[in-house]
């Protein structure tokens, strides 16, 4: 029996921010999820594709949350473009969307417009659980029965409703009657006649929509040049004041709102006792503890990951330690054994045990976002980002550069103020990200004491804390100086909605921690295998008349000196290692980079990062490895580099050098893709190459004072 093919029909996911919108699209579409771009846009689009009865499959739409149909904001014009676009390659054959029933008033203004757009509409009532402890009590179906489209209350955080909704769904495809029956407001009497003629221009589905080509017909993108040229004159004949039917529109819709709650809706005493929430607030947004909290939370975020992580870091190292030995010892010696002992596992090896920490930065910072905290941070710090010409909805965007600048950059679409926008992007890349946890990892374990200050705090910990204070600094100060040079002249304001507290979904941190360990090993580790192999064969070979004269010269000191075999085979691998390609171009640049401390080996590192920060740990891996006897394969990296030295016998790794190093991974653009996303983002190379030119110099600079200082 030939199954029965299903429909497919494509629903638009839109709403408040906050109000559930993305639990909802992770309750629908489980993992059937991927991220692309909208058309001609480089805003990010997530859709999904979700069973929602035996004959119906639906692609799920989760458009950018906006408060109301008329956008501020990049990511809020890709909504309005969807829902407005008659002809969109995104157009829905239904809304869905998502309303929050402890602050309904404002949810159903955004809800009245997409109606009077006349797609078939249902709305999803979320946060009723809060609504009841704020004393407010809905009538559903009157609701329903005024607003004209089926409701359905769902909890998606807890997979209640769902089910439910699918059915309306369901139902609303198949019979097409979830349109409105009547406009929620007379939107052509807000200017007759050029509703009228706009509606003879462009194939709209609504007054309302032709209303909106009016105000906005300058920046719609499928309307041509002609249509454009029309809409002008008519409006220009008509004197069509926009601010003036915005401003009308909105009173009529708060009006009716006002009549509907009135009927549907019995809300609290405004004087009842304030919500945990509110009490929560008051201390975490304090002016003076609200910042102690702030600052007692990284504390804690930096100690456990070095504390947390250091037994499952010790094991891993010793476990790839413990696999080259054996590999050494049971496979013959040549060449192939060579590349995968010191090339692939010493790559790989270097990059594997930073695992644990990524995964417990990764668990915080999902625990922060979970909890509604991360939106606290704004508001915390909205005040110290206005000193230096930025606002609130500056700091999501360097919280997120903790974990990575890339999606961090992507994340300053919602900044509608373009000089605020262009200075975040700028400063971005100065926040640590977990990139250059290796880095830092690596560098405090080899020159910072292992030791307890005042008993209890972690010295290790407390350095680390510090480059990234010393990070979200040093982006206030260059974002002070780029406001005097960016001659842009806007307003901007500050306006988000804060989410209540909620229990953090330890699943879902679960979840993460694998999903972001896993994306670490995969995507650096593709790119670690390349360059591990390719510095494997830059530096076990070399220019052949170099190498061949150094293996004669060694051969006849061996000659000379039998008793001293051992010991000069050692000194042969590092004058070979010393006289190899790699070796050549790291001694070629190393008269830039000795003054900051660094040998020739930490200069190749530094330029293999360029394609990823994390690849310097896995090049150095490398570098130490190929230059060893095999008995020293089942030392830790850590080990290797503690026992370099310069020709003098002097430690390579002192405090001065790695401190030096640290500074300058703290500040350098080591990163193509964020170079890419910028360049993406601004559609120029001139900001990218800006970008890469003040970070190096500062890197360098700040390097080169730190060693002075130092040595």
């Amino acid at each position: 029996m030939q199954a029965t093919k299903k429909a497919t029909i494509n629903i638009a996911l839109v709403g408040n921010p906050n109000s559930g919108k993305s639990s909802l699209f992770n309750a629908l579409t489980g993992l059937n999820q991927k991220v692309s771009n909208f058309p001609g846009v480089t805003v990010d689009k997530k859709t999904g594709a979700a069973s929602i009865s035996p004959t119906l499959q639906a692609n799920i739409i989760d458009l950018p949350g906006t408060y109301s149909l008329y956008p501020k904001s990049a990511d809020e014009f890709v909504t309005y473009d969807v829902l407005v676009n008659p002809s969109g390659d995104e157009q829905p054959d239904m809304v869905l969307i998502i309303a929050d029933a402890s602050n309904l008033k404002r949810n159903l203004l955004f809800c009245s417009q997409i109606m009077d757009l006349k797609i078939p509409v249902i709305i999803g009532l979320t946060m009723m659980d809060i609504a009841r402890k704020k004393g407010v009590e809905i009538d559903e179906a009157g609701l329903e029965r005024e607003l004209g489209v089926p409701i359905v209350t769902i909890n998606p955080r807890k997979n209640k409703g769902v089910s439910e909704l699918k059915k309306m769904i369901d139902l609303v495809a198949k019979e097409k009657q979830s349109v409105a029956p009547r406009d929620f407001i007379d939107s052509a009497a807000l200017a007759p006649e050029v509703v009228r003629d706009i509606r003879q221009y462009v194939q709209v589905k609504s007054d309302y929509a032709a209303l909106h080509v009016a105000v906005n017909h300058g920046e719609l993108p499928f309307l041509n040049g002609g249509q454009k040229l029309a809409i002008t004159n008519l409006l220009q004949a008509n004197q069509f004041n926009k601010t003036k039917v915005q401003a009308e529109e909105i009173m009529q819709r708060y009006g009716r709102i006002k009549h509907i709650m009135k009927n549907t809706v019995v809300e609290a005493d405004p004087l009842q006792k304030q919500l945990q929430t509110e009490k929560l607030d008051n201390i975490l947004l304090h002016r003076f503890w609200g910042y102690v909290i702030l600052l007692s939370i990284m504390f804690v975020m930096f100690q456990s990951i070095f504390w947390l992580a250091s037994f499952p870091m010790d094991w891993i190292e010793a476990g790839f330690g413990a696999l080259s030995g054996w590999l050494t010892n049971i496979l013959p010696a040549n060449q192939l054994t060579d590349i995968l002992v010191n090339g692939v596992i010493a790559g790989l090896g270097g990059i594997a045990v930073f695992v644990p920490q990524i995964m417990i930065l990764f668990a915080f910072i999902t625990v922060l976002e979970d909890t509604g905290y991360m939106a606290r941070i704004s508001f915390l710090t909205d005040r110290l980002m206005r000193q230096v010409g930025l606002n609130g909805k500056s700091v999501m965007p360097l919280i997120s550069g903790v974990a990575c600048a890339v999606p961090a950059i992507m994340a300053t679409r919602n900044i509608e103020n373009r000089k605020e926008r262009l200075i975040t992007i700028l400063i971005t890349p100065l926040m640590s990200c977990s990139a250059r946890l290796p880095i830092y990892t690596v560098m405090i374990a080899l020159v910072i004491p292992n030791k307890l200050i005042f008993g209890f705090f972690n010295l290790q910990g407390l350095v680390m804390m510090g480059l990234y204070l010393l990070g979200f600094v040093m982006a206030l100060l260059i974002a002070a100086l780029l406001k005097l040079f960016i001659s842009i002249k806007e307003k901007s304001y500050f306006i988000m909605e804060l989410p209540v507290y909620r229990a953090p979904r330890w699943a879902n941190v679960g979840t993460t921690m694998v999903q972001k360990a896993k994306i670490f090993i995969t995507d650096a580790g593709k790119v670690i295998m390349i360059i591990s192999i390719i510095l494997w064969f830059l530096a076990s070979f070399g220019p052949k008349d170099r190498m061949e004269k150094v293996t004669a010269h060694y051969e006849q000191l061996k000659t000379a000196h039998p008793e001293q075999s051992e010991a000069l085979d050692m000194e042969l691998q590092s004058e070979k290692l010393s006289n190899s390609y790699a070796g050549v171009l790291g001694h070629a640049i190393e008269p830039v980079i000795r003054p900051l401390g660094y040998d020739w080996k930490i200069g190749i590192a530094v330029i293999t990062s360029f394609a990823a920060r994390e690849v310097f740990v896995g090049t150095m891996a490398t570098l130490y490895s190929v230059g060893e006897s095999p008995e020293d394969n089942d030392a830790t990296l850590r080990e290797k580099m503690r026992n370099a030295t310069w020709r003098d016998g002097s430690p390579v790794y002192t405090l001065a050098s790695g401190v030096s190093l640290m500074l300058f991974y703290a500040f350098a653009m080591q990163c193509m893709s964020t170079l890419a996303i910028v360049k993406r983002e601004t559609k120029s190379w001139k900001l990218p190459a800006i970008q890469f030119a003040y970070m190096t110099v500062l890197a360098y600079i700040s390097a080169f004072i730190a060693f002075e200082l130092l040595k």
